[in-house]
């Protein structure tokens, strides 16, 4: 018998790209219900949601905005509780997919025994993210340190030849568009949504990691990620990093078994480049959008 497949776009204050993803996966047979999670809009953007008239379209308005893996919790429950066994798609709304073939193939990839997520190759920033290596904390102690952090986020990556065949598993993958079983959320107590945005992908992968389940990517099928439309348009370049900060520190203390002295110099880094942050904005005279 045939899985159906959820497919869940996270907005907020942004209909202008979430409608045009709901305009490019409309026509997709492979696709039997589609949710729209408004995270709490400040916009009009719940009211024009609410026109868009698609017979397997759902619009879910949030209460309060509790976050990106909150308003994923609820999609997720909404779609559980409306068909029991279910796959679902998690997309940011700032996706573009290919194709309704490109949709059936990552479905045939999750489908397999024992693989709980499954992730496409996304192209953004002009390169492909295709996953990622959990890293240890002193690892994200180097990487937060200024200047030189990003020499040390390149071996959290894996090799080319990691991705020589059609899937490869990888510890993490990207959250900005991927697939999973109902039963692998429900086997990790779903997301944990006390961090209101970054890391949920470490964070559910450390979960996962105790359960049967892994995380493939299916490196035959790419979409493209116009990355961070809605974040970078309603948080400010600072704020964003200090979010980021917040959430890294979080992962570290509850899920990476980082010790005090661990955690004492990821504050002091993460301090230090928000420093470097502020000098650099000072000197081009004014916060980047």
């Amino acid at each position: 018998m045939k899985r159906p497949l959820a497919f869940i776009i996270i907005n907020y204050n942004d209909y202008e790209t979430t409608s045009r993803l709901l305009n490019n996966i409309k026509d997709y047979k492979i696709i039997d219900k589609i949710y729209v999670v408004d995270n709490h809009s400040t916009d009009d953007s719940y009211e024009k949601l609410l026109n868009i008239k698609l017979a397997n379209l759902e619009i879910i308005r949030t209460k309060v905005n509790k976050g990106f893996a909150d308003a994923m919790n609820i999609g997720g429950k909404k779609a559980i509780k409306d068909y029991k066994k279910v796959d679902i798609i998690f997309s940011n709304s700032d996706i573009i997919i290919n194709s309704n073939e490109n949709l059936e193939e990552l479905k045939k990839t999750l489908d397999q025994k024992d693989i709980g997520l499954v992730g496409p190759v996304v192209y953004e920033h002009g390169k492909l993210n295709r996953g990622w290596k959990l890293p240890t904390p002193k690892q994200e102690i180097l990487i937060n340190l200024p200047m030189i952090g990003k020499k040390f986020k390149k071996k959290l990556y894996y090799e080319e030849k990691h991705y020589r065949y059609a899937t490869a598993k990888v510890d993490v993958l990207s959250f900005c568009f991927f697939l999973i079983k109902s039963e692998a959320l429900t086997a990790i107590g779903f997301f944990d949504n006390k961090t209101f945005l970054y890391y949920e992908e470490n964070i559910t992968s450390t979960k996962l990691n105790k359960t049967r389940y892994i995380s493939l990517i299916n490196n035959n099928i790419t979409v493209i990620h116009d990355h961070s439309v809605s974040v970078d348009k309603n948080i400010n370049y600072i704020n964003k990093f200090k979010i980021l900060k917040k959430s890294q520190l979080y992962f570290e203390k509850h899920y990476n078994r980082a010790s005090k002295i661990e955690l004492f110099f990821l504050k002091l880094s993460a301090k230090l480049t928000l420093i470097t942050l502020y000098v650099r904005i000072f000197i081009k005279g004014g916060f980047k959008k």
